[in-house]
């Protein structure tokens, strides 16, 4: 792992400003991803000779156990720390993520003499590409996650409330092993459906809804995402014909994936497959998202991205149609795009199911 994370590393001085004489990481995931630091707060500065993680006293002990760069330890404030290396490393100009915040971005513009570079999604780019340790982790939580369902499928039924199956699930899934959740589980039924991020609440499950249930489960810091949706009892013609839509338009843009073709052009066979059949009002968000040590990351699969779909890639593809006062349909299976392939990591039937 050391030297996966080592290699990380690399990448990114080799991606950031050829200016730069050093980079400053601030967001906590992409701390993790080059430090296997797993505390919630630190701050990283990579340098092509040393690599320094601050943290305050609650996290010392841990960091000595996870990371393998130098650790300087601050007392009350890690900006006076940082000023430290920077004048002891002699560094003029430093690069940034742009997603810092802007107090934290006038904090550093308290240091003089020196300059500083903004720089766009460089971690959460090279984030995007998984390795195979990466591939492994996420199948893990994938099946931490079908597994915990198909504890609880059997009490998802008539007369039970859209909450208490939420909490089932969100129980079964620490019990599978998950730390963490991705997201608190969505359970929407009936004229909730038509939410597409709808928690729960405690609306009981009645005949003739739609069930959309979304969650996802966690391994070593990694995640997945899924979604199915049930009918209960007899569904109507409307509702197969809708739920025949969406699942046409997941099994279409599943086949559109593929290494080198453009992300917006996977959304695309999906939305409009949708809209030809009359219901393109009705997919409002994007087809899919990339999934990793964030349940929303890199590519983007949506009617704007200019990303283009590489090897290593793990996202969703969500299709969905959501009708006010009717209910919605949404299908989500994640991906791993290979060099001349595709695996569905997802394995829990897309098939039509009454409860």
């Amino acid at each position: 792992m050391v030297n996966n994370l080592i290699k990380r590393r690399e990448k990114i001085l080799e991606s950031i400003s050829s200016e730069a004489d050093a980079f400053l990481i601030t967001n906590i995931k992409n701390i993790r991803y080059l430090t296997g630091f797993t505390g919630s707060f630190a701050i990283f500065l990579c340098t092509n000779e040393e690599n320094f993680l601050f943290v305050d006293f609650r996290y010392t002990e841990q960091a000595k156990k996870e990371v393998d760069v130098e650790i300087v330890e601050f007392k009350n404030s890690w900006l006076e720390a940082l000023k430290k290396i920077i004048r002891k490393k002699n560094i003029k100009k430093l690069s940034f993520e742009s997603s810092l915040t802007y107090e934290t971005y006038k904090l550093l513009a308290e240091i003089k003499k020196i300059s500083f570079i903004p720089e766009s999604f460089v971690v959460e780019k090279i984030r995007a590409l998984k390795d195979k340790v990466e591939i492994k982790n996420i199948k893990e939580a994938v099946k931490r996650a079908e597994r915990a369902f198909l504890e609880i499928k059997p009490y998802i039924k008539q007369g039970e409330s859209e909450r208490n199956i939420a909490i089932m699930l969100e129980y079964e899934l620490k019990k599978q092993g998950s730390e963490t959740l991705p997201f608190p589980v969505i359970v929407a039924s009936g004229y909730n459906a038509s939410m597409p991020h709808w928690r729960n609440s405690e609306r009981i499950l009645k005949k003739g809804d739609f069930v959309i249930i979304d969650w996802g489960a966690e391994y070593k810091g990694y995640y997945s995402d899924m979604t199915r949706t049930f009918i209960v009892g007899k569904p109507s013609k409307k509702q197969i014909e809708i739920y025949e839509i969406v699942n046409k338009a997941r099994i279409e843009a599943i086949k559109k994936v593929s290494a080198g073709v453009m992300a917006k052009k996977i959304d695309a066979k999906a939305r409009n497959l949708i809209k030809q059949s009359g219901y393109g009002e009705n997919f409002g968000h994007a087809t899919g998202h990339g999934v990793g040590i964030d349940v929303h990351e890199l590519p983007r699969i949506n009617t704007k991205s200019e990303e283009i779909i590489q090897s290593g890639m793990v996202f969703t593809i969500e299709p969905g149609i959501y009708i006010e006062g009717l209910g919605g349909v949404r299908i989500e299976d994640m991906i791993l795009v290979k060099n001349d392939s595709v695996e569905i990591l997802t394995n829990l039937s897309t098939e039509l199911e009454t409860l």
